[in-house]
């Protein structure tokens, strides 16, 4: 079984009416200089699709005179104990690759726990940070996977919202 990672503090965490822990944020060592200067959400999840997300993300970014790299991982609904317990840790090792990434090229970020409906949490995110674009990496289900399983960028067109890049 594998050990479960120190985590930092998180910067930031809210919680619902009944206190259960919803969101987290935790920020790059050294953190985003301005994390409100042209802010781009990248959908996380510990896929290899959601890494080349990342790496567009930062392909981009290098091309910007400035932009705030802000990654976000969604988690289902957990019971309160379980947020409690797991949902820092759940999230910290789905994303550890993608931070890698950007640690490695020299890119601060800062990262978003969310609980609830994966599309409807990056979108409520990109809203509140005002997020010039979101990028997601593809599933590549094809027209009819997703009208059977659904997609989150499907769910992320039809909401609307910033621009989406969606990476192959």
């Amino acid at each position: 079984m594998r050990q479960l990672p120190d985590l930092p503090v998180a910067i930031t965490s809210e919680r619902d009416n009944d206190g259960r822990l919803v969101g987290l944020a935790f920020d790059s060592v050294p953190p985003l200089p301005t994390p409100e200067t042209n802010p781009w959400l990248v959908a996380v999840d510990g896929s290899d699709n959601a890494l080349r997300a990342v790496a567009h993300a930062v392909q981009q970014a290098n091309d910007m005179n400035a932009c705030a790299l802000h990654l976000v991982h969604v988690q289902p609904w957990l019971s309160k104990e379980a947020a409690e317990a797991e949902l820092a840790h759940r999230a910290w090792l789905a994303t550890e690759r993608a931070r890698a990434l950007l640690d490695a090229e020299g890119h601060p970020w800062r990262l978003h726990v969310v609980m609830g409906d994966v599309a409807k949490g990056i979108l409520h995110l990109a809203e509140q940070l005002h997020c010039r674009s979101i990028v997601i990496g593809s599933r590549g289900l094809g027209l009819t996977g997703s009208l059977l399983f659904g997609s989150v960028t499907s769910k992320l067109m039809h909401l609307g919202g910033p621009p989406l890049a969606v990476v192959p």
